[in-house]
C-alpha cells in the first residue's frame, strides 16, 4: 500500500480518524492525503468545542456563503495537517455529497485505501439519507478501513 486517503469530516471525532489512519499509513510506509467535502454552510457553524486547532466560524456573520464555505473549510484543513505535524501530507477538497467526492478522488489519485470514521447517526437520519460510510462501501473497488467512533 502506497497511498491512504482519509476522510475527514466536521466533526470532533474526526481527529480519531485522522489520528488511526495517520498511524496506519505511516506503518505501511504509505504517502498520506486527507479528504474533505464542502457541503453545506451549517455544517461549518456547528458549535463544537475546539479541536485540531480549528474554532469554527459564526455563521451569522455576512459573506459570500459558497467563497467563504470553502475558505472555513480550506482553513479547517490547513489546520487538520498541522495537527499531524507531517510536511509531507497532502490534502484535497472537493466540492459536493460526500460519498461521491471520497469515490471519485480516491479513483483520481489512485488511493490504495480509503479510511473513514463511522460514527451514530440517528435512526430516522440512517433511513432518509443513509450514512456516507454505507454509500462509500457500496460502490467502492478500493479497501476501505472503517475507524468506529462514537459521538461524546
Amino acid at each position: 500500500m502506497k497511498k491512504v486517503l482519509i476522510a475527514v469530516d466536521y466533526h470532533p471525532v474526526a481527529e480519531q480518524v485522522t489520528n488511526k489512519g495517520y498511524e496506519l499509513a505511516k506503518t505501511l510506509g504509505a504517502k498520506v492525503c486527507l479528504i474533505h467535502a464542502v457541503t453545506d454552510v451549517g455544517y461549518y457553524g456547528m458549535e463544537y468545542p475546539s479541536f485540531m486547532g480549528y474554532n469554527g466560524y459564526n455563521i451569522a456573520t455576512e459573506m459570500d456563503l459558497a467563497t467563504e464555505m470553502r475558505n472555513f473549510a480550506e482553513d479547517f484543513m490547513k489546520s487538520v495537517v498541522k495537527h499531524l505535524n507531517d510536511p509531507s501530507v497532502s490534502y484535497h477538497l472537493g466540492d459536493g455529497e460526500t460519498s461521491a467526492v471520497v469515490l471519485d478522488y480516491a479513483v483520481e489519485w489512485n488511493a490504495d485505501l480509503i479510511v473513514m470514521g463511522t460514527h451514530s447517526h440517528s435512526t430516522l437520519e440512517k433511513l432518509l439519507v443513509g450514512t456516507v460510510a454505507s454509500k462509500v462501501l457500496e460502490k467502492t473497488r478500493i479497501p476501505v478501513y472503517m475507524v468506529p467512533v462514537k459521538k461524546h
